[in-house]
């Protein structure tokens, strides 16, 4: 495994002992990468809409959580400047949603993410794009003498 990966690993892990949001909504984090991550969540009877439908604010918090676990990876504090998503079909109670998040580009202090929303073995339920802005700081303090993992 290499240096990058387990960075990425222990960034990832650090991130999810102190994110209180992400697992109320009981997401779980099932893999991070350099500039990669990839979440679920099982939609609940409290997250469906007045259509009986999971609220589209529900799909998109999945996916900015799996976002934000991409783009942290390189363990510099980074955080979102702008996103968006297109809903492609419904996903109902019971369903299990995975995120998967996939670095675009990252030049100096930003960066593109796209985030893939799938019901586990089937449509595809939203795209959402995010960009990043780092800011000063470190997800685990103290590392950045190892110098910067991200690729050039």
């Amino acid at each position: 495994m290499t240096d990058a990966l387990h960075l990425a690993r222990d960034v990832g892990q650090a991130m999810w002992d102190r994110d209180r949001a992400t697992k109320f909504l009981g997401m779980e984090l099932v893999e991070v990468m350099p500039g990669r991550a990839r979440l679920t969540m099982t939609v609940l009877p409290d997250m469906v809409n007045g259509h009986g439908l999971c609220h589209g604010g529900m799909i998109f918090t999945l996916a900015d959580s799996a976002f934000a676990y991409a783009c942290n990876s390189y363990n510099q504090n980074t955080v979102a400047s702008a996103c968006g998503v297109d809903f492609l079909a419904p996903a109902r109670v019971g369903d299990v949603l995975e995120a998967e998040a996939a670095e675009r580009s990252l030049a100096g202090r930003t960066g593109v993410y796209d985030v893939t929303v799938r019901i586990q073995g089937g449509a595809t339920v939203a795209l959402f794009r995010g960009k990043s802005y780092r800011i000063k700081g470190e997800v685990i303090a103290g590392l950045e003498a190892a110098g910067d993992p991200r690729p050039s």
